[in-house]
């Protein structure tokens, strides 16, 4: 078998596991802790939805399982807002000081040259290519590329923005 890291993200709610078979309608089996903690999980993408309470797949997990799984939306690793960047989210830390600051993925593409050397280099009407990059909606109303620092990649405050 290969070893597989996933990042998913998913709606899940505190549920013993005995609450979790009540409310599926089934019995809990003789050889499991009906008082065991643990998530009621519901994957929005990904399954045929198994419940006519919920438009995704759902589970249950064990919270240890679940809790070293899963990160909350307000607490994700720099490595999970990546994926969510990557993914067409807009990220923030939750400690940035600046009012509106978030950051996107912006693919790569081009743009017309504006500058004497761009028209240069690709032509009075060219089209300068870039590579995909980082930028930042800054405090100010601007967009810059932007650039981690050692502080930004090793946070656990990062947020998805709606």
């Amino acid at each position: 078998m290969k070893t597989f890291y996933g990042t998913k993200k998913l709606n899940a709610i505190p549920m013993t596991r005995g609450v979790y078979n009540d409310y599926r309608g089934w019995q809990t089996p003789a050889d499991e802790d009906p008082n065991d903690a643990g998530y009621l999980v519901e994957y929005a993408d990904g399954g045929k939805p198994n419940h006519p309470g919920h438009g995704g797949y759902i589970s249950w997990s064990p919270a240890d399982v679940f809790e070293a799984s899963y990160q909350p939306l307000d607490g994700l690793s720099f490595g999970h807002a990546l994926v969510a960047l990557k993914d067409g989210h807009k990220v923030a830390r939750a400690g940035w000081n600046g009012k509106g600051m978030f950051l996107y993925h912006v693919p790569e593409g081009a743009y017309p040259a504006r500058t004497e050397i761009a028209k240069a280099t690709w032509g009075q009407d060219g089209l300068v290519p870039y590579g995909a990059y980082i930028a930042m909606k800054t405090a100010q109303d601007n967009v810059v590329p932007w650039l981690a620092s050692q502080t930004d990649v090793l946070a656990n405050d990062w947020q998805i923005i709606p």
